[in-house]
């Protein structure tokens, strides 16, 4: 019995009809809830150590690796039912809806910094970090998955070519 089996049979049956109907969006929330952390947990490293003085590059930079991190646990968990394109045409729209996502995601941080001057030396360092924290990792991460769940079920991974990747996912297993 899977991990997710394990789970689901512990939950009243109201609720677990409701987490099964909506199974796609709730993998997708377990897999943003890891490249949250991979995301901050770069973005932090990397902006109080060698991009102390630039803080949207360092979110950027993290973002990155997070995007790729969330490809694959998407493509091959949240999402694997769907698709069905080749990997490379999926991949590149799967990258072009994200690197958007990166842009709305930024849009909050650099709003807090350079146009609400929340920065150092108008505001002390934790208002500073504060505003950082919830600007980039929670209003810009919010934004930014939104808009990634719903370009990724319409044109990465659309549900009309479902049959094709299963077909396929069949054929292997």
């Amino acid at each position: 019995m899977s991990v997710v089996e394990t789970v689901l049979a512990r939950v009243p049956g109201p609720l677990r009809s409701l987490l099964l109907k909506h199974r796609e969006l709730l993998k997708f929330a377990v897999v943003g809830s890891t490249t949250f952390l991979v995301d901050n947990g770069i973005w932090y490293l990397l902006k109080f150590t060698v991009l102390m003085d630039k803080p949207t590059t360092a979110k950027a930079i993290a973002i990155l690796v997070a995007t790729i991190v969330s490809y694959v646990l998407n493509r091959e968990w949240s999402f694997r039912t769907r698709g069905g394109r080749e990997t490379g045409h999926e991949a590149t729209l799967f990258f072009v809806i994200s690197g958007v996502a990166v842009a709305v995601n930024l849009v909050p941080l650099l709003i807090s910094r350079y146009v609400l001057h929340l920065q150092r030396p108008e505001v002390s360092l934790f208002v500073q970090e504060t505003a950082d924290f919830v600007s980039g990792s929670v209003i810009g991460m919010l934004l930014a998955m939104g808009f990634r769940f719903w370009g990724f079920r319409k044109w990465v991974f659309p549900d009309e070519l479902g049959g094709i990747r299963r077909d396929n996912l069949t054929a292997r297993h």
